[in-house]
């Protein structure tokens, strides 16, 4: 769960909140009359004030304008005169009331529910904008840029800080386009396991914009193929594996990082060199194109193609894990958290 922001006229009755709402819950409180901007981005924004004075009013519309601009839902404690403080609270644009002295549990059932409504609002934001990346490029006929890329890959990692790779891909699964689909599940897939293995941020972005651009060449494969309803035949597989290489040829002299090139050209390669275009073996495949392997695999199995539906994470992840020996196995266990926080039967 993510951070939750307190802005209240009383801090000791505001701490006693946060404390019963549990450990869990990353509250940071902040005076509804000090002068200054809460120093947080929240998920989630908690007021709390007893007296709803008029100057109360505008210093809560002072202080929600900025930190609700990303989304986060507005949760509004009630005291005293409830006709009047809700009456208040939906001028002030809260999302919901509670009344002040309602059970802890049932406080933390609403604020869960709002978080997942606003880490859904902002998940489907960002994915908008990743989604402007490939109308700029894969679909214009512009040459892919590391710069560009970036501007892709850079809401996806958001995304997946803020909501959690469930959102991110409940909202990408809303596009209809299918390689678009597939590469922004892979990414956001990516990010969140760049995050599990404690990634450094350079390490993190370059994985994530890795994977953002590994389908390029599929850009150049004929659509009846690339669009067929049903399975592809042996002449039409030989097609479709083509466009690594292909892919690999487009961004050669593109600017692109020899690490992120090489993902692209080897994310179908496999440790006993039963992979391709090279047939490379494990020695020759590094750590990089391993993860966007993983994640490429496990992203495509929970899809749903025209000839299956998507299948479950738990079905997804057996499949991933019955690949020993082509996979390499510690990343593959690595990649178990994000499995979980995907799909919590997943794994």
């Amino acid at each position: 769960m993510g951070a939750v922001l307190l802005i209240s006229d009383d801090l000791s009755r505001s701490g006693r909140l946060a404390r019963d709402l549990g450990s869990t819950r990353h509250c940071s409180i902040h005076d509804l009359y000090a002068e200054v901007e809460p120093a947080v981005v929240p998920d989630l924004i908690i007021g709390d004030a007893a007296q709803l004075t008029s100057d109360a009013i505008v210093r809560f519309k002072r202080l929600l304008k900025p930190v609700r601009a990303a989304g986060a839902p507005f949760l509004f404690l009630i005291h005293g005169n409830a006709a009047r403080a809700e009456a208040q609270a939906r001028l002030l644009g809260a999302d919901d009331t509670l009344s002040a002295t309602s059970a802890i549990e049932l406080m933390r059932e609403t604020i869960e529910q709002l978080q997942d409504q606003g880490g859904s609002a902002i998940a489907t934001e960002l994915a908008a904008a990743a989604r402007l990346f490939f109308a700029q490029t894969f679909f214009s006929g512009r040459a892919v840029t590391p710069e560009l890329a970036s501007t892709g890959a850079e809401p996806v990692m958001r995304a997946v800080q803020q909501c959690g790779i469930r959102d991110w891909i409940s909202a990408v699964r809303r596009f209809d386009e299918a390689t678009q689909q597939h590469c922004l599940i892979v990414a956001g897939l990516s990010a969140a396991f760049a995050i599990e293995l404690g990634l450094h941020d350079f390490d993190s972005s370059r994985l994530t914009k890795a994977a953002l651009v590994h389908d390029v060449g599929k850009t150049k494969i004929p659509l009846s193929i690339l669009n067929k309803l049903g399975r592809l035949t042996e002449p039409e597989m030989t097609v479709m594996r083509m466009h690594a290489a292909i892919g690999y040829e487009m961004l050669v002299d593109s600017g692109f990082s020899q690490e992120v090139l090489q993902v692209v050209r080897s994310h179908h390669e496999m440790l006993d060199g039963s992979g391709y275009p090279d047939g490379l073996r494990a020695p020759e495949i590094p750590d990089l194109v391993r993860l966007v392997t993983i994640c490429d695999i496990y992203g495509a199995l929970i899809e749903r193609r025209p000839y299956r539906p998507a299948m479950t994470g738990r079905e997804a992840y057996s499949i991933v894990q019955s690949m020993t020996g082509r996979l390499d196995a510690d990343l593959v266990n690595a990649f178990r958290p994000v499995i979980i926080a995907f799909d919590p039967n997943g794994a």
